[in-house]
Parts: C-alpha cells; sequence; structure tokens
C-alpha cells in the first residue's frame, strides 16, 4: 500500500472517529418550546418547512402532566432572531406542521430563552456527549426568590461535590431561563441512556442530588426559604418530533432516522 493511500485511509479514520463524538461543546442558549399535551404528530414547529439550521430534541413526559418539549440548541440570539423569521414567514397550515390536537387547548404553550450557567453543572461535558445517544432526560425545575442566585450557586457546588463524593453516573447541565418564565427559574438537564441511573442514584445518596439536601448535610447557613419551588419531571426522547442533524444524528443513526416506537412516524431530518 502506496503512502499515498495509508493517509488518506488515516484521514478517512480521524474524520470518522471525529463523526461518532458527536456534540463536544455545551450549548450556550436553549430555547425551549414546553406545550401541554403528548397527541402531536410531530414536532412542535415546521423546522422543515423553513429549513431551519437548527438541532432540536423532542420529548414527552412520562411523570407529571401530559406535555411535549422541543429544546432548540443555540450558540448565539442572532440565530434565534433568524429562527423566528424564517418561522414567522412560514404558513401555519404548512403541510410538515403538526396541527394542534384538541388536548392542546387546555393550556398555552410556553416558550423559554435559557443560559448556561459555567461552574454549576455536573460533569457538563459528559452531559453535552449523551444528548445524541439519550432516550431520556431527568428534568429539575427550581423557582428562587428574587436575589437567591448567590444562594442557588452555593447550593449547586454543595450538590456537585456530594455527587462527586458518591461518583454518581448521572451528568447534568444548568441552565438559568432569562425570558418566558418568572425570574429565578433554574432548569437543570440530565440526559440519560436509561432510568438505570435513578436506581444508582436511590442507592448511595437518598434523595439523590438534592441540592438542598447536600446544603444541609454540610451544615450551610443557606436558608431553605429562599427556594420558592421546585419540580422534577421525567421525560421521553422522541425521534419523530425531533430534527437533528447528520452530525447530531451519527452517534445512534438507529434511533434517530428509523422508525420511532410503533407509530410508524419518521423525523423530520435537518440538511
Amino acid at each position: 500500500m502506496g503512502d499515498t493511500m495509508k493517509l488518506a485511509l488515516i484521514v478517512a479514520s480521524l474524520a470518522g472517529c471525529a463523526a461518532a463524538q458527536g456534540l463536544t461543546d455545551v450549548p450556550p442558549i436553549l430555547q425551549i418550546i414546553r406545550k401541554p399535551g403528548t397527541g402531536g404528530n410531530g414536532t412542535i414547529r415546521p423546522y422543515n418547512g423553513v429549513k431551519a439550521a437548527v438541532d432540536v430534541v423532542g420529548m414527552t413526559a412520562i411523570t407529571g402532566l401530559p406535555e411535549t418539549w422541543g429544546i432548540e440548541l443555540h450558540q448565539t440570539f442572532a440565530e434565534i432572531e433568524d429562527l423566528d423569521r424564517a418561522l414567522a414567514s412560514f404558513p401555519v397550515n404548512g403541510a410538515n406542521y403538526a396541527q394542534p390536537t384538541p388536548e392542546d387547548i387546555l393550556a398555552p404553550s410556553r416558550t423559554m430563552i435559557l443560559l448556561y450557567q459555567p461552574g454549576w453543572s455536573y460533569r457538563p461535558q459528559e452531559a453535552v456527549r449523551r444528548l445524541p445517544r439519550a432516550r431520556y432526560f431527568h428534568v429539575s425545575i427550581y423557582r428562587m426568590q428574587p436575589g437567591a442566585e448567590a444562594d442557588l450557586g452555593e447550593l449547586m457546588r454543595l450538590r456537585r461535590h456530594e455527587m462527586d463524593s458518591v461518583n454518581l453516573d448521572r451528568p447534568d447541565l444548568v441552565y438559568r431561563v432569562v425570558s418566558g418564565a418568572p425570574s429565578g427559574t433554574y432548569i437543570i438537564l440530565s440526559p440519560m441512556l436509561s432510568l438505570k441511573p435513578l436506581d444508582d442514584g436511590i442507592a448511595k445518596l437518598p434523595v439523590f442530588a438534592e441540592p438542598l439536601a447536600a446544603a444541609e448535610a454540610a451544615g450551610t447557613k443557606v436558608a431553605a426559604s429562599r427556594e420558592l419551588s421546585r419540580e422534577h419531571l421525567l421525560m421521553r426522547v422522541e425521534p419523530s418530533q425531533s430534527y437533528v442533524s447528520d452530525d447530531f444524528a451519527v452517534a445512534d443513526p438507529e434511533f434517530w432516522r428509523g422508525k420511532s416506537g410503533g407509530d410508524g412516524l419518521r423525523p423530520q431530518v435537518r440538511e
């Protein structure tokens, strides 16, 4: 085999390895569309119709109220603007758009923009690499009193330390809602390949990684009264309600590009 052929094979191998890694950087901005009901027959927005340049993970709730989430992964606010303009010009009765079902009318949808909080997440690089392979998400929603961000930051640091101490296999990403929800709202997204990490969490940490529990264990003076509410949800990833690029789907192309569940639906495909 000649040197040229060897070099070509090496380059192809390296390219294949890079592709297999999928995502490596934490998305700095998320836009989440949270819609009541799980009876939709496609993505929440007509991404295919406008050829949107964004990866979107669609999910449905398996605990709590029936609802559908679309998580858009953005790098800049300019991307959100471009997508908004494109969608605004798309007819609402477009063929690629999932029409509302009766259960969708029960409550209004909520669209939120979130910013990543560096230093608060647990093993964020592992979490982002799991995004394309995730089958479930554990979602925690916290709402703090105005001005309590420093307290929550301390709670998150204690929580991260507690999870490290038991080597908990449940990496996550922490985001702050900057638009679309009450001030002081934070969302923790933990992508999971299966629900087994929850078994491990219960065994290793009885209240697995509740920030206030970790704070109490550490003897901190941060008051529970600074937290207004918390909500935990389990979500199932739905390929038929997602819209992802080949670079995203390469980690598991059969899951993302094949038929979804038993409904025979195929996902919208980002070109």
